[in-house]
């Protein structure tokens, strides 16, 4: 049996590939040309729908090379697709790219047209014409022309830098909901648990490879304690990247598990991916905005806009369970698998941190930052306050530094959900604290 870690590394080849779903595109191609002549043997048709020998070959002939031309012409989009998204965008962006159905069901169809096409030409002769065939190439050559079309507009409009954002965003929250609800499912309990069980764990499992951990079988590693009547602690959290040797998973109890039973539960792979990592998406996000704000681009438009999906996101966390730290437990309530997690606060710093760094220097992103803030700051529980009013805190004293001037400074205090030329805020305090400095720990209102 397939172990589940490579059984999920074949699901992501697959997604990601370019090449499979054009390749049974083409293998159909010659299975219908097939079909088509079988047709055209035992059928007959009107006399105005037969073609001539000449006809046939030319309609063909010419099906074929449109075909050829037209797989040229999308890979010639996809080069500059990269070269946009690598340069304007983010390099992470490339996983959600090269995933998407409509451009491999685009290179599918030329390529099923073509082997067709090619196919049927093989068998025109002087006495045989394959009628049937050659009106359904041309019905293909539609279709691939109708696709082709689509494919333009939506790469036109999607490779903005907004709809990109709103793209990740929304596969984040999706992520993000699925992942707690995986946790729950799972047997969460609603409480942190410090350690699983006193002592040393009797099996460390260890990676043998490196890698970033893409995912990991929590209903397999539930059934694998139980079984075992042990705890299953994982020591690194997805997204993290192991090296040879790195611990991965802890074991607490009499009787572990098989160590390549537990190792095959964790996928590794080159790179982080979406799949059970909202924070992946979060960090997308966040390398488009900066990259906005960089010297070479000097677009912080482009950032505010990324600013709105990042505080939609932020907004999905907030009505979300999240904790350093999940814990699983089986049907009788006892603890099984110990799970780390990433907090409100993590989530929080990932947004902000690296946006502000780099656009402290613009009043545009300023604004905007402190209207998502102060945003946040009306809707979550008051358990999670301080760290955002400690955000606040902190873009006051980078705009302190920033804008040296006290009247240019008061007007980067504001909160305008535009960034510039919103609806502005109440900013009444200039010092480093803004609205909310006072107070022994910096947190108090003015």
């Amino acid at each position: 049996m397939i172990p589940w870690a490579t059984r999920f590394e074949l699901r992501q080849y697959l997604k990601g590939s370019l090449w499979v779903l054009p390749l049974f595109g083409g293998l159909l191609g010659v299975l219908l040309a097939q079909a088509a002549l079988w047709a055209d043997g035992a059928t007959r048709l009107p006399s105005h729908w037969n073609y001539s020998p000449s006809t046939a070959s030319g309609v063909l002939t010419a099906i074929v090379g449109a075909m050829v031309a037209l797989l040229g012409y999308v890979v010639t989009i996809g080069v500059l697709v990269v070269q946009q998204a690598t340069g304007t965008l983010s390099p992470r962006y490339m996983r959600l790219w090269y995933r998407d159905g409509l451009q491999k069901a685009v290179l599918a169809t030329f390529a099923g047209t073509f082997t067709y096409a090619f196919a049927l030409l093989r068998r025109v002769e002087d006495d045989f014409v394959p009628d049937i065939g050659v009106t359904v190439a041309g019905v293909a050559v539609a279709v691939s022309l109708a696709l082709l079309l689509i494919y333009l507009d939506r790469f036109t409009h999607n490779l903005r830098p907004v709809a990109v954002a709103a793209l990740v965003g929304r596969s984040g929250q999706e992520v993000l909901a699925d992942w707690t609800a995986q946790v729950r499912a799972d047997g969460s309990e609603d409480r942190d648990v410090a350690a699983p069980r006193p002592g040393a764990p009797v099996l460390q499992v260890r990676a043998v490879r490196a890698g970033a951990m893409q995912a990991v079988n929590l209903g397999a590693l539930l059934a694998a304690a139980e079984r075992h009547d042990c705890t299953i602690v994982l020591a690194r959290t997805v997204g993290d990247f192991v090296t040879v040797g790195t611990t991965v998973i802890e074991v607490h109890g009499r009787t572990p598990p098989p160590a390549p039973h537990l190792r095959a539960l964790v996928a590794l792979g080159r790179e982080r991916t979406i799949e059970q990592d909202p924070a992946f998406a979060m960090r997308v996000l966040v390398d488009i905005a900066i990259k906005a704000l960089s010297p070479a681009i000097n677009d912080p438009t482009t950032a505010v806009q990324v600013l709105d999906h990042i505080e939609a996101f932020l907004e999905v966390a907030v009505s979300t369970e999240l904790r350093g730290r999940y814990t699983l437990v089986d049907r009788a309530g006892v603890l099984r698998v110990v799970v780390p997690g990433r907090g409100w606060e993590d989530y929080l710093q990932l947004a902000v941190t690296e946006i502000r760094d780099y656009g402290a220097g613009s009043t545009q992103v300023c604004r905007r930052l402190r209207a998502l803030l102060d945003g946040l700051l009306q809707t979550v529980s008051a358990e999670r306050r301080p760290a955002v009013q400690d955000e606040i805190c902190r873009l006051d004293a980078a705009v302190e530094i920033a804008f040296p001037d006290a009247r240019t400074r008061a007007v980067a205090l504001g909160s305008d959900r535009q960034g510039i030329g919103g609806r502005t805020g109440d900013v009444t305090a200039s010092s480093p604290g803004g609205r909310w400095g006072g107070g022994a720990n910096g947190h108090g209102r003015a």
